[in-house]
């Protein structure tokens, strides 16, 4: 068992999960959606990141660019929520939540891609 694959599809595998969780319940409630869940997501995800900068293949390419991808919605999300929560005088409603949540959505289907990005490649390498 080779431990660099193992830790790489970890932290891929890890990304996508907290991503999902943070973006599952109502789009537009702030209390389905935990602000720590948003950061560990993002944290992951910029580790996952690091993880495939070596990787000078194909794939590895596609890989690069769905994690980076991931990253600026997750960056973005993590803005609008401080900016909600911290600079405007509203504080953190229905719409700007929905449109956190709407942000991490799109980083969860850019790690969905990376996911079945290895499983393909964890298939054809076995064949």
């Amino acid at each position: 068992m080779n431990l660099e694959k193992v830790i790489f599809g970890f932290f891929i595998v890890l990304a996508a999960t907290l991503n999902f969780g943070f973006f599952i319940g109502d789009m537009d409630n702030p209390a389905h959606h935990d602000i720590y869940e948003l950061f560990a997501a993002l944290v992951v995800s910029l580790v996952a990141t690091v993880l495939k900068f070596g990787d000078r293949t194909q794939i590895g390419a596609i890989h690069l660019s769905t994690s980076l991808v991931a990253d600026l919605q997750l960056l973005a999300a993590a803005m609008v929520w401080g900016y909600a929560a911290h600079v405007s005088g509203t504080g953190l409603t229905a719409a700007s939540t929905a449109s956190v949540v709407s942000l991490s959505g799109g980083a969860l289907l850019a790690n969905m891609v990376s996911v079945i990005i290895l499983i393909a490649e964890t298939i054809i390498q076995r064949r």
